[in-house]
């Protein structure tokens, strides 16, 4: 029977943090000015505190040389979970035993000093993890070979782009033979056969019987890589079990949230002359997604219920979306994009169609506001959520690097020839 290379015992994480208010982009200076003085006051504009659980009493055990991937939709606790085995962060109860040393890669460079070389790096690097400065000077031409970075060597890692960032530390943290290593979304930077390379050193890893956790997005990856799959669901494990049937469990979980129900929501403000019911997303085809991908057309559909149909009334309708941080992305609505040009009947619904959705990789809270001739008739908070993942945006088969926003453009480049 194999040893025991983890165990996670009734972990819990949960973190306190500032929400602000979220407000209609249609606000009288009265307002704008209200809030700035009670700006002055405290700290944020409407700004309430929250305690949100990352992670809710989670448990498991993973044996030494299981591979084991950690799925499910965003802010499900995945990288949660990583940071409390991999000692990045203390649990708020329960705890974790780890037996061995752990190679973590977290996150593009953590670890790194961005004013030492890529060498200098290296050494540091595998100096935390334990290694004595000769293990380190054997490993190195490999750690640098693998990582393509050669003619990079020496210059400081905050001049390197984010995939080469990448690159390295994978290198470094595959290479140095760790008995356990924590990888999240490595597939989520560089092009196609870099996530090969890395896909392949893993198995390597686990071949040797080394222990692997794997969160990944790409379930075609986690299919070829783990026979073991961890289901996460709200902070909880939901499924434990063989890699097939866990896939099927996430894929269902993800089709009963394809759907925002807001018939049960209590805390609207307005009239409720018309009241959202419920908010769909859908593909270019008009099939129900739940994630979308950057770079393929998005479709929300806002079905509705009005006290009486609207012929000839001003009707303006919004959502805005808000980045994982609470930043405010974008503000949709009808009256800036030329108005509705259909009538509002008794029961239907506003579409919105985001051509080549265009957001990064994340969880995006909107909000949904309606008003008509100028009275706000229905106003929710957190409405509906928008998962998005990485996707192939500009059609030259590699995903773009998280270091170009959070929003992706479109845009060309040409050159000229002035002698002529």
């Amino acid at each position: 029977m194999s040893e025991l290379a983890i165990r996670a015992v009734d972990l819990h994480k949960a973190y306190s943090i500032t929400r602000a208010e979220t407000l209609s982009s249609y606000r009288t200076l009265r307002e704008d000015l209200h809030s700035i003085l009670r700006g002055a006051l405290r700290r944020g504009s409407g700004a309430t505190r929250e305690i949100v659980k990352a992670l809710d009493g989670v448990s498991f055990d993973v044996s030494e040389g299981e591979v084991v991937g950690i799925i499910g939709r965003n802010g499900a606790g995945k990288s949660t979970l990583l940071k409390l085995l991999s000692r990045v962060t203390d649990p708020t109860a329960g705890h974790a035993e780890v037996y061995g040393r752990v190679g973590a890669l977290l996150e593009v460079g953590t670890g790194f000093h961005p004013e030492l070389t890529g060498h200098e790096n290296i050494y540091l690097s595998a100096t935390i993890l334990g290694l004595r400065r000769a293990e380190i000077t054997r490993k190195l031409a490999e750690i640098v070979e693998f990582a393509e970075i050669g003619p990079f060597l020496e210059t400081p890692v905050k001049r390197y782009s984010s995939g080469m960032y990448m690159r390295l530390a994978f290198s470094v943290a595959a290479h140095l033979d760790p008995e356990i290593l924590v990888v999240d979304e490595v597939l989520a930077v560089g092009d196609a056969e870099f996530q090969r390379k890395c896909l392949g050193k893993m198995n390597a890893v686990s071949q040797r019987g080394r222990t692997v956790l794997f969160v990944s997005h790409n379930m075609a990856a986690i299919q070829q890589l783990c026979g073991r799959v961890i289901v996460l669901d709200k902070g909880r494990v939901g499924f434990d079990g063989p890699t097939e049937e866990g896939v099927l469990h996430y894929m269902g979980i993800s089709a009963a949230v394809a759907e925002t129900d807001l018939a049960g929501r209590r805390d609207r403000r307005g009239t409720q002359r018309l009241r959202f019911r419920r908010v769909e997303l859908l593909d270019a085809g008009g099939e129900p997604v739940t994630v979308a991908l950057s770079g393929r057309d998005l479709v929300i559909r806002l079905h509705y219920e009005a006290d009486a149909a609207l012929d000839h009334a001003d009707v303006n309708v919004a959502f805005n979306v808000r980045s994982p941080n609470g930043t405010l992305i974008a503000n949709l609505n009808t009256t800036d994009s030329g108005g509705l040009r259909q009538p509002v009947y008794r029961s239907g619904y506003f579409e919105c169609r985001w051509p080549r959705f265009n957001l990064r990789a994340g969880a995006y809270d909107c909000a949904l506001y309606c008003a008509i001739n100028g009275e706000v008739v229905d106003w929710l908070q957190n409405a509906f959520r928008i998962d998005v993942d990485d996707g192939d945006f500009y059609g030259t088969g590699r995903l773009v690097t998280r270091d170009q926003g959070d929003v992706l453009i479109d845009y060309s480049w040409t050159s000229g020839d002035r002698s002529s």
